[in-house]
């Protein structure tokens, strides 16, 4: 389906749809999400269908490889965009992941300004970067090769995971680097680096991300965080968080199995 012809059947413009994410992602838009670990191109369109503005594929904590992202990102296309979490900070995950499509990578486990900018050197083909320059399917198998180049340093987004506790302390450094289009707390991953693993509200951890969310105010970059819940998510809305990952698929269809026989079982 083209764009022009999703845009008529959904009751939205042309316009909403060629908007680019990252233009979206820096404007301030609110952009709720969720995240796919599971290889079922069926996920992806469900979930594009029930209203979210982007798609989580987690190659970090999942089964999922990159045929398998490549996958999700077909069935998104082109109502929902997507943003790949490459399983760590490595050149070749980065340049295949981008070479899907993506409109960009989270990275996870960023904790020093020099793997930041080694990330902004991975995502951006030379002369500012080092991406190595390949035909794939966001080139379009060829014929798009060239737009693609021309543009993709100015839409491709990274994202950093703030994930553990020595990434808050280095955060007025990360934020330093250019190049970097936006920062994601990972709160379960920076309870357990503070010795609370799971305790995504206790205070300390809090403050933690109070910290990042007032320097991140102050550099003028967007903020996401996961949450498990709507209920969870909801307080860092208020707070200013705009890219929001609620939730993943494996545990929404689970909770939803499990409020089924619950309900049935007690009658």
């Amino acid at each position: 389906m083209t764009p022009t012809l999703w845009a008529q059947r959904n009751g939205a413009t042309l316009q909403d749809v060629q908007t680019s994410f990252k233009e979206k992602l820096l404007r301030g838009d609110l952009l709720i999400g969720t995240l796919v670990s599971l290889p079922c191109p069926e996920i992806a369109e469900i979930f594009c269908r029930a209203g979210f503005d982007w798609l989580f594929v987690d190659l970090e904590h999942s089964a999922l490889g990159i045929r398998d992202a490549q996958i999700i990102l077909q069935a998104a296309a082109p109502r929902v965009p997507c943003l790949i979490r490459v399983p760590g900070a490595d050149y070749t995950w980065i340049k295949k992941a981008l070479d899907t499509g993506a409109e960009g990578i989270i990275a996870p486990m960023v904790q020093t300004a020099e793997q930041a900018e080694m990330l902004v050197h991975c995502c951006r083909y030379p002369p500012q970067g080092r991406r190595s320059v390949g035909i794939a399917r966001a080139q379009r198998y060829g014929p798009g090769f060239q737009e693609y180049v021309d543009t993709a340093n100015d839409r491709v987004c990274l994202i950093i995971q703030i994930e553990h506790i020595q990434a808050v302390e280095n955060i007025e450094k990360l934020l330093a680097v250019p190049g970097i289009d936006g920062l994601f707390v990972g709160p379960y991953d920076l309870s357990a680096s503070m010795g609370r693993t799971g305790e995504v509200t206790h205070p300390d951890v809090e403050q933690a991300i109070a910290r990042v969310r007032k320097c991140a105010r102050q550099a003028g970059l967007p903020l996401g965080i996961f949450g498990a819940s709507a209920q969870a998510v909801q307080p860092h809305i208020r707070h200013g968080f705009t890219l929001i990952a609620v939730g993943l698929d494996t545990a929404l269809m689970a909770g939803a199995a499990e409020k089924i026989t619950a309900t049935l079982k007690s009658t």
